[in-house]
């Protein structure tokens, strides 16, 4: 597969930076979409205007979340600040998506252990380490066994989200 020389130097900058492999990919998909959807124009060739039309776009046309919306801006915010070296000024009349009005369900205690009494194995580790650490998917997926002090009942979890280290407590 041919690849961009322009989403190449994109990558190698998130890396030398340390984003992590999820971000780097959903910023380069971001970046594409925003690239194709201005008739695959280069984005030194655009600007404020361009950007505005992409993310009115995705409000009206594509109906995203307000976070979906967001984390395309921070894309092409990325894009523009790091690789071509030029702060946007992003205009007012960019529609804004819509925050969803929907309150998060949450499984009460009772719910959750009867989900992880149904499961066995290493399923039921995983769901039970993810619910009684508040690990988060990624999180559980790099844990170590040497991240677990067993005497102390402390998870130890390293590089988390935002590269962040933190200690929570064995369920």
């Amino acid at each position: 597969m041919t690849r961009s020389p322009f989403l190449e130097s994109i990558r190698q900058v998130m890396r030398t930076k340390h984003y992590s492999i999820q971000t780097e990919k959903t910023y380069l998909l971001w970046i594409k979409r925003f690239i194709l959807f201005n008739k695959k124009q280069h984005p030194k060739n655009m600007g404020e205007q361009e950007v505005t039309n992409f993310l009115t776009y995705l409000a009206v046309n594509r109906q995203v979340t307000a976070s979906t919306q967001n984390l395309a801006l921070c894309a092409i915010v990325f894009m523009y600040k790091h690789i071509l070296q030029r702060e946007l000024t992003l205009l007012p009349d960019t529609i804004k998506a819509r925050a969803p009005k929907r309150v998060p369900s949450v499984l009460s205690h009772n719910e959750a252990m009867s989900i992880i009494n149904q499961l066995s194995g290493s399923y039921k580790l995983m769901f039970s380490l993810l619910y009684g650490c508040g690990l988060r998917k990624a999180e559980l997926l790099m844990l170590r066994v040497k991240d677990i002090d067993f005497e102390s009942r402390n998870v130890y979890v390293f590089r988390g989200k935002g590269g962040k280290d933190r200690v929570t407590m064995l369920p």
